[in-house]
């Protein structure tokens, strides 16, 4: 193995770009402000940035986590921004979404500390979904239920229903089993809709379905993004009143270089 990275140009570039990372990670002082979460009225919409990708997001009366990770370090990488909640201050959690497999969106221990977390405060644990053959990952962590879904496929939790949809990613968390599945996730009440796009890049599908809700909150790609990726949400209509592109686009890339890497200036 070492020695086809050795041999390989492109392989030793990554290496190089990785160990800059790592350096940079291990000398930068760690910024960020932890709060308390804003709770708010059944029937409303509540959005709380975590950090990288991980939401709190209150709607249809419940609590729902979207790819938690608290953790202060990711192997050798430190995170050099704090995460904006602590797992002790959120409130009982109904159901939480993991997007795919890798390390920083599946975090285990964050996932187990949400389950022990929920069982002291409500006394039993909440709903886990995730994409297929994710099941093995986290059906040892103390969910009281795990749903796996295929693109498409919907789950409905009392007034939520939620469904996974196509990204263009990857869903391998090591390298022996890219046969696991990967994705975004719809949210839908009667009121709202929420769309968490994942780990994804630009194509050309859209969930069309979310173009029949009234008010709706879209969470943009980790990637690095270019203007192009805004054409998937803007070409089906779906910004009809809450946040501009503009500002999505500034803050996934900040929150984005600024937790894990090096912070640069987004792109215009």
């Amino acid at each position: 193995m070492l020695k086809n990275t050795l041999s390989n140009p492109a392989l030793r570039k990554r290496a190089r770009q990785f160990g800059r990372l790592v350096r940079h990670s291990a000398v930068t002082p760690r910024v960020g402000v932890i709060h308390r979460p804003r709770l708010v009225s059944d029937g409303q919409l509540g959005v709380t940035f975590i950090g990288h990708a991980s939401f709190f997001i209150q709607i249809a009366g419940q609590n729902v986590l979207i790819d938690p990770n608290f953790a202060r370090w990711l192997f050798v990488l430190k995170r050099l921004r704090r995460p904006g909640l602590r797992v002790r201050d959120l409130p009982p959690i109904d159901v939480v979404l993991v997007t795919h497999a890798h390390f920083d969106h599946l975090h285990r221990p964050s996932l187990r500390a949400i389950v022990q977390q929920t069982i002291r405060r409500r006394g039993n644990a909440p709903t886990v979904v995730v994409p297929d053959q994710v099941f093995d990952l986290v059906s040892d962590l103390g969910f009281e239920n795990v749903v796996e879904l295929k693109w498409w496929n919907n789950y409905r939790h009392r007034a939520l229903t939620i469904t996974h949809v196509p990204s263009r990613h990857w869903g391998a968390r090591v390298i022996s089993d890219s046969h696991r599945g990967y994705g975004g996730f719809v949210l839908r009440d009667s009121r709202h809709s929420v769309y968490h796009a994942g780990d994804t890049a630009y194509f050309g599908g859209s969930p069309s379905e979310l173009t029949t809700h009234h008010r709706f909150v879209m969470f943009t790609p980790t990637q690095p993004m270019l203007p192009r990726h805004f054409s998937i949400s803007t070409r089906a209509g779906w910004f009809p009143c809450t946040m501009a592109p503009s500002s999505f686009r500034m803050s996934r890339w900040t929150n984005r270089c600024s937790c894990w890497r090096k912070r640069r200036k987004p792109p215009e």
